[in-house]
């Protein structure tokens, strides 16, 4: 199992499934290759997935241990970077459930701050959503107003969230998604569409329990 300390750089101009197809043939290095190849896009993924750079590191080893082992069985006519994904996020599914939590994340920090581009001015998922949230100034501090936030996250399914991370934090277009996903364009659209609809409605919910509670602690 490699473990890459720092990735260098990608000069090998074969695709993820010609490197899949050396690494068959007996060539060990075309496995580091893929591995340097992915690493920092993978790994970004799984934090924002998992909320936790250890588990993510833990969930990065755990999915090309898997990779390594089901090689054998892959097919080639496939794209590897969807199944890669795939296997990655269900690794860290499965490490969630072992912790006996939820993942939570920072949806208030600046979006480029994740990594994946910094076009955005500063923008925030809750910005790009277009959800009304009320600034520091009304009495709302950051500290609660980012945990109200990962309240409404943590009350979507695994789909949703998954195609939120990857749509807003990743970057990545829907043409991408649908890659990573393995599944139809439309199906990214419709999933993207249901994703950023419940997650405002649930924003809404938290929204209104807390400003009840604030109501009661000042009667």
């Amino acid at each position: 199992m490699v473990t890459p300390t720092a990735q260098e750089e990608d000069v090998d101009p074969r695709s993820d499934e010609k490197l899949v197809e050396a690494y068959r043939k007996g060539e060990s290095d075309a496995f580091r290759l893929l591995v340097e190849r992915y690493h920092d896009d993978l790994l970004r993924f799984l934090v924002r997935l998992g909320g936790d750079r250890q588990l993510a590191e833990d969930a990065f080893q755990d999915a090309f241990l898997q990779v390594h082992i089901s090689l054998g069985s892959f097919d080639s006519s496939r794209r590897f970077r969807p199944w890669l994904f795939t296997i990655a996020a269900n690794k860290a599914r499965d490490l969630l459930r072992k912790k006996g939590r939820r993942h939570t994340l920072d949806l208030s920090a600046p979006i480029g701050s994740a990594g994946g581009g910094s076009g955005n001015d500063g923008a925030s998922f809750i910005d790009l959503l277009e959800i009304e949230v009320p600034p520091p100034e009304t009495g709302l501090l950051n500290e609660e107003r980012s945990d109200m936030v990962q309240r409404a996250l943590d009350q979507l399914s695994d789909p949703l969230r998954e195609i939120l991370l990857l749509a807003y934090f990743q970057r990545l277009t829907y043409a991408q998604v649908a890659e990573d996903l393995g599944i139809p364009l439309g199906t990214v659209k419709s999933r993207l569409h249901a994703a950023v609809a419940t997650f405002a409605k649930r924003w809404k919910e938290v929204s209104a329990k807390t400003d009840e509670s604030e109501s009661n602690a000042n009667e």
